[in-house]
């Protein structure tokens, strides 16, 4: 039995969806475990629609103005959805490394689309590193300048 060629690319675009929920997952379960309210469920499916925007805007299917545009849009709404992670309160703000992993998170997206993978695990595992290893160092940081009275 022949598989058609259609359903050859529909089985690559679905095994891009699942690898960018794979990549992503670790870093929203990472959220998670430091009670943040973006997550789990947050970062897999930012991870996921981006890669499915550019999977839509590949070439032979769209012009490369076309291509163009989707990418743009997709910078822009990574970084509207991001503002709305970020949150003031009083002189501090909090929310800041969600909104740039939920960028990155586009970018992650953006890269298995256009089988960029190299590019995709750097991303992630760098993420994954950033909030998870220098949480200690910011904690540090804010702590010091709490004492000296620089930061409220």
């Amino acid at each position: 039995m022949q598989i058609p060629p259609e359903w050859h690319r529909q089985l690559h675009d679905i095994s891009r969806v699942v690898l960018a929920y794979l990549l992503s997952l670790p870093i929203g379960w990472q959220r998670e475990e430091e009670a943040h309210a973006v997550g789990v469920r947050t970062f897999p499916i930012v991870a996921m629609a981006s890669c499915g925007y550019v999977l839509l805007a590949m070439p032979g299917q769209q012009s490369l103005d076309a291509q163009s545009r989707i990418i743009q849009g997709l910078v822009a709404g990574m970084g509207f959805i991001g503002a709305g992670a970020i949150m003031k309160a009083g002189p501090r703000v909090h929310g800041t490394a969600a909104a740039a992993s939920i960028w990155n998170m586009g970018v992650l997206g953006a890269a298995i689309a256009q089988d960029r993978f190299l590019l995709a695990v750097v991303l992630a595992i760098v993420n994954f590193a950033g909030l998870r290893y220098l949480l200690p160092l910011k904690k540090k940081i804010d702590d010091r300048e709490s004492r000296h009275g620089r930061k409220q």
